[in-house]
């Protein structure tokens, strides 16, 4: 059997020692972490491209809501005459731009009810997606994200403070249009007759 520096066995074939072994496996280790998170510009990048309004799961909510009878303003709009009154009742109210706190995705204004509906990795949901955490930029995204649910909360305290009511329906909770209805209507109370003679607007 030929032997060189302990490098090759008798078929020719070299020996991987031990410590090379290892040495690759953490090299490989390293790839691999590499391999699984972004740049800090191509992360940046890629949240910059995500809409912050009109996104498919308001779309989803909006086509369930409309197809059952419901009418409704968006974007925290509401009409003049509940603005009037609001500002009537609550001197002190910020309505910056004729909008409500938060800005909600769906408001019914006579009913004095919003809808938020929350992706679960911004606004830092308990479920996976919520939880799961950027590689890179840690403590960035984390106070981000943290600001974000604060933001959140102080939103729904101003709401409630005017007499409103909320809800929040989460991304992850949208797979089932059954059971997403069935929240809304719990919430809302049924379609009015008007909404579902005339298909107004401000239910």
């Amino acid at each position: 059997m030929k032997e060189n520096g302990g490098n090759e066995i008798g078929d020719g074939k070299k020996k991987i020692l031990p410590q090379r072994l290892i040495a690759a496996f953490r090299e490989q280790r390293v790839h691999n972490r590499s391999m699984d998170s972004m740049s800090e510009q191509a992360r940046s990048q890629l949240m910059g491209r995500i809409r912050g309004k009109d996104t498919k799961p308001e779309f989803f909510v909006r086509k369930l809501l409309h197809a059952a009878g419901y009418r409704y303003w968006l974007h925290g709009r509401i009409p003049r005459r509940t603005l009037e009154t609001l500002k009537r009742e609550n001197p002190a109210a910020l309505l910056r731009g004729g909008k409500l706190p938060g800005t909600p995705d769906i408001v019914f204004a006579s009913r004095r009810k919003a809808v938020f509906i929350n992706g679960c990795f911004w606004h830092l949901h308990d479920c996976p997606a919520g939880q799961h955490a950027p590689a890179t930029n840690r403590q960035f995204w984390a106070d981000k994200r943290n600001r974000t649910r604060e933001r959140d909360q102080e939103n729904a305290a101003a709401l409630h403070a005017l007499g409103w009511k909320t809800i929040v329906l989460w991304e992850c909770e949208l797979r089932d249009p059954k059971a997403v209805l069935a929240v809304l209507v719990d919430f809302l109370g049924p379609p009015s007759a008007v909404e579902r003679a005339t298909g107004s607007k401000g239910a």
